[in-house]
Order: C-alpha cells, then structure tokens, then sequence
C-alpha cells in the first residue's frame, strides 16, 4: 500500500488526469511534464496512471451520454442535414475518439459517442490510444 500512502503526488497526478477528461476543466499536462522533469517516477508509470485516469475520465463522459440517450434520440425530430451527420459519425465514430485528448472537441467526441452508443469496446480501444500517446508525447517533450 506504498502507492496510497506514500505517493499522493501520483494520486493527484491520476485525479487531475481523470477531472481533465470529464465536461470540468482541468490540465493533467502540467502536472505530468513537471513529474518527468523531476525525474523522480518512472515515465512508464507517469504514463500509466494518466492514461487510466484520463481514459477513466473520458468512460464517465461516455456514459454521461448514454444516460442522456435514453429516450432523447428516439423522440427527437432530425433534419435531413442533422441525419447525415448522426450517420458519419456512427459510421466514423470510433475512429474518432482518437482525437478524444483535445480541449473541449474531446468531451463531445466521448459524449456523442455515448449518445449514439457507439460501440464501447472499440471506442474504448480509441480513447486508450489516443490519450497515451498524447501523455507519451508530452513525456517526450519534457524529458
């Protein structure tokens, strides 16, 4: 139990991760980039805990969306412009929550996922993808 008592600074590190990755604001970066300059932890565990914290956080934006799913869709009235759109993205939808890591698009991207109910294995295999390899990116920049 070293990780719980003795390391909150990692604690923080994967609370501010998974706060950055919901519909709050927040800025995991900072915090990340700083840890890797000190040199303290290792990358590879920086890592890991930011992914699952930011992955963490994005999962609950996504679910977000499916509670506010149920219902709404099959009662809302769409335009023939609006049909489209819901049709590329569930046909691209998954492939898209690469770009999940981005300010703000990132928090629609995972909350229009869970409104469309992409599916959650592959669009959880994205969200992964996408946030480690920003956090892999900015440990490379800051190491």
């Amino acid at each position: 139990m070293e990780f719980i008592g003795e390391n909150n600074i990692l604690w923080g590190l994967f609370v501010s991760a998974l706060v950055s990755s919901t519909l709050l604001p927040g800025g995991s970066e900072v915090l990340l980039a700083y840890l890797v300059y000190q040199g303290e932890y290792s990358q590879w565990l920086l890592l890991t805990i930011a992914t699952v914290g930011n992955t963490l956080g994005a999962v609950i934006t996504l679910l977000m969306g499916v509670l506010i799913s149920v219902g709404y869709l099959q009662k809302r009235e769409f335009t023939a412009r609006q049909q489209q759109g819901i049709g590329k993205l569930r046909r691209w939808g998954s492939p898209l929550l690469l770009l999940s890591w981005l300010p703000v698009v990132g928090d629609v991207l995972c909350l229009a996922a869970g409104l469309l109910r992409l599916p959650w294995l592959t669009a959880l295999l994205f969200i992964i993808l996408g946030k480690g390899l920003r956090y892999y990116a900015i440990i490379l920049l800051s190491g």
